[in-house]
């Protein structure tokens, strides 16, 4: 495939080289393996459960040794609220308020969404606001009746050239009401913060967002930092970054061949969350939570959510002293054999590595090299919730090319779904990800890890977009917490469901996790 002087321009222009463009274009032309799930990870094949006993000991030990470790908050935060309103949207394209009644609407087209944020528009914390873009556009509200109060408000909150709530982004938008403080899902992160970080230095929380955001953001912070820091009693350290262009990967019709633009450029895309890998290297603490933007909940339950992200946390910390005590171990020149096997049932056990089964044939120096191999890697404790019919990846046992076995968050799209076996095991995952993650990506020496050595490269995702109407491919990296973290140390520990409270559609906002009453 040639590509033309102004090609390589364009291509070396996003940072990227032609021999990495090429191999982008032959991973479409080959496919992407399926994960070979072996079984679903459940409590006590894959999965801790603590007790309640286990659980205040290890919040006492999180909470002995917080003050005297480095922690950052890891949050993704670059996506728009534009699909909190699908439903909405398509409302307004659709419905004339002077041709038909809206109940007529509603069960004609058989409507579950869109009755329940009208009954309950009241509840939403963004309610006055829209009454007062209303009030703005010289209408008068009360007078309407329901047909139009619904088409005037959601016009309100959705039109360009009034509120455009669907251009914000997600981390911005308005998701719990205080008394009269509008609370949005940033903030909400801030304060959940002060619950689990150190007390001798600021509360370090760092966001990925999209680049042409970061004013908005900045500004933000600026407009709440005295409240947030008055009512936590802590300082913070706010710090942003975006998803490197070089991450992109180009696109491809359903030919495979380059899409290009109507002016004839290549046309790249994001490639996915997994391209946050960079931005997670970047940071430079000894534990770092991660969760997505839109989980968090108002004040009354933000104790509750705390207590487990400590858990998670002593369970990674105590994890990681055992396995830099074991490295020191395998340093010494005198390690015996025994020795050797605790350290293996170790690995094998806590950590859910798979001990090939030629080890006992190894000599005593390969034997070293293995295990300390198998230790020296970063290390994340994902909290798993049980399913309740919510989406997402889910735990599993994962066979990789070399027959090892390991602990794996994989999604649906990552499954063969013609191969009955793979079908049955995967609807048999009685747990799933709410990305809940603590880890740590420093060496024993207090090193950080070069995390791109432990991607499984193969883990990628072929999706189906449009772009300007026309069908293309798309090319996703290896997701963050999927196959960017493939070969890391990883515990699955079960956490309730209060700590999985996403916002995908706005009427989400309405769940008792988002309400005060």
């Amino acid at each position: 495939m040639k590509f033309s002087e102004n090609d390589i321009k364009q291509i070396e222009n996003h940072n990227l080289t032609l021999a990495q463009v090429k191999n982008q274009i032959q991973q479409f032309k080959d496919g992407v393996n399926y994960s070979d799930i072996c079984a679903a990870a459940t409590v006590g094949e894959g999965i801790l459960a603590p007790t309640y006993e286990q659980v205040d000991e290890f919040i006492k030990y999180f909470d002995s040794k917080k003050d005297d470790i480095s922690i950052v908050k890891f949050v993704p935060a670059s996506g728009a609220a534009t699909r909190m309103f699908k439903f909405l949207f398509e409302f307004l394209k659709e419905y004339n308020p002077v041709l038909q009644s809206l109940n007529a609407y509603i069960n004609r087209n058989g409507l579950k969404d869109l009755p329940l944020f009208l009954i309950a528009l009241e509840k939403f914390p963004f309610y006055e606001r829209v009454l007062e873009q209303i009030h703005n556009n010289g209408i008068d509200y009360k007078s309407l009746n329901p047909n139009q109060k619904a088409y005037e408000f959601v016009k309100a909150m959705l039109e360009e050239d009034q509120l455009n709530f669907g251009s914000f982004p997600k981390g911005l938008f308005p998701f719990h009401k205080y008394n009269n403080d509008i609370s949005t899902a940033f903030e909400e992160h801030l304060f959940e913060m002060a619950f689990y970080g150190s007390r001798k230095t600021p509360l370090r929380v760092h966001f990925t967002i999209s680049e042409k955001h970061k004013d908005k953001f900045t500004e933000e912070f600026r407009r709440i930092e005295e409240r947030v820091e008055a009512i936590t009693g802590f300082p913070y350290e706010i710090s942003f970054s975006y998803q490197h262009q070089s991450t992109d990967t180009i696109a491809l019709t359903t030919k495979n061949e380059p899409f290009r633009n109507e002016d004839g450029s290549l046309y790249f895309r994001p490639s996915g969350h997994g391209a946050l890998l960079k931005n997670l290297n970047e940071i430079d603490a000894d534990l770092i939570f991660i969760s997505n933007i839109d989980n968090v909940v108002v004040k009354h339950y933000k104790a509750e959510v705390a207590k487990y992200k400590k858990v998670l946390a002593a369970i990674l910390l105590q994890s990681k002293a055992q396995v830099f005590q074991y490295i020191q171990l395998l340093k010494n020149e005198e390690v015996t054999e025994a020795q050797l096997n605790e350290v293996g049932e170790f690995i094998s056990n806590k950590l859910n590595y798979s001990i090939s089964e030629e080890f006992e044939r190894y000599s005593h120096k390969y034997k070293v090299e293995y295990l300390m191999e198998a230790l020296n890697r970063p290390i994340r404790v994902c909290g798993m919730v049980q399913n309740e019919g919510e989406p997402g990846g889910g735990p599993f046992w994962v066979k990789d090319e070399s027959g090892r076995l390991s602990l794996q968050i994989v999604e649906s799209a990552q499954v063969n779904k013609k191969d009955k076996e793979q079908k049955r095991i995967m609807a048999n995952a009685t747990h799933f990800n709410p990305v809940d993650i603590v880890c740590s990506i420093k060496d024993f020496e207090g090193n950080t890890f070069d995390l791109q050595q432990f991607v499984n490269e193969k883990a990628g995702f072929i999706t189906m977009k449009t772009k300007v109407g026309k069908d293309i491919k798309a090319l996703e990296l290896p997701g963050l917490w999927n196959g960017s973290m493939a070969y890391w140390n990883t515990i699955f520990v079960e956490v309730p469901i209060l700590t999985f409270n996403p916002v995908k559609t706005v009427n989400d906002l309405l769940k008792p996790s988002h309400q005060l009453s």
